[in-house]
């Protein structure tokens, strides 16, 4: 079957993401901030919000355990977005392409149910070119769960086959790939302009 429709993944292939991109600026000595990213604000303190756990609770849970972080622990929510990078190079545009040539564009994303609305309306002209986007949150599914690509593939009407999946996980690659989506773990847009062709999604 051919693939009719592209389905991205938002951090790590349409922006950079690192807590730390917050978090060096709020504590000066490196070693410090290590401890904090490794022992206290960490990825999988922070995986329970693309699960769909409210900061409210998962920061009283993390305050009560390290209450002399509690300050810190607080500021992730107000400042969430300082967490966020640039723009991938070129994955921008090339979404554009994919738009204007009149290919569905779907989107599948570990993201909060709280911190990705207004992410998103800082870029509303970049997500309004997807047709439909999952977010983990919101569904309490995260990659690389097989349900959460089961979910998506019914959301988006598509059938085994027919989705071209790109994420920067291997992970959520191979989960995918087992789930009906054609995965592609991705290193830069010269890659994915590359698989397209092979798939023959001419741009």
């Amino acid at each position: 079957m051919p693939v009719r429709a592209v389905v991205f993944d938002i951090g790590g292939v349409l922006f950079d993401w690192d807590i730390r991109y917050l978090y060096r600026k709020l504590v000066a000595d490196p070693a410090t901030l290590d401890w904090l990213l490794t022992h206290v604000i960490t990825p999988t303190w922070h995986h329970q919000h693309d699960l769909g756990r409210d900061f409210a609770d998962t920061s009283a849970e993390l305050s009560a355990q390290f209450p002399d972080q509690a300050a810190l622990i607080q500021i992730f929510e107000a400042r969430f977005a300082e967490t966020i990078g640039e723009a991938i190079s070129g994955m921008h545009a090339l979404v554009a392409e994919i738009d204007e040539a009149g290919i569905p564009l779907f989107c599948i994303t570990n993201f909060s149910h709280e911190f990705f609305p207004p992410f998103r309306a800082q870029h509303q002209a970049l997500f309004d070119r997807f047709r439909s986007i999952v977010v983990s949150g919101d569904v309490k599914l995260a990659k690389p769960d097989p349900a959460i690509y089961a979910l998506s593939l019914a959301q988006f009407g598509l059938a085994p086959g027919e989705g071209f999946f790109i994420d920067d996980r291997l992970d959520n690659i191979e989960s995918a790939n087992r789930c009906g989506l054609i995965g592609h773990h991705f290193t830069g847009v010269a890659g994915v302009r590359e698989q397209l062709d092979a798939l023959g999604i001419k741009l």
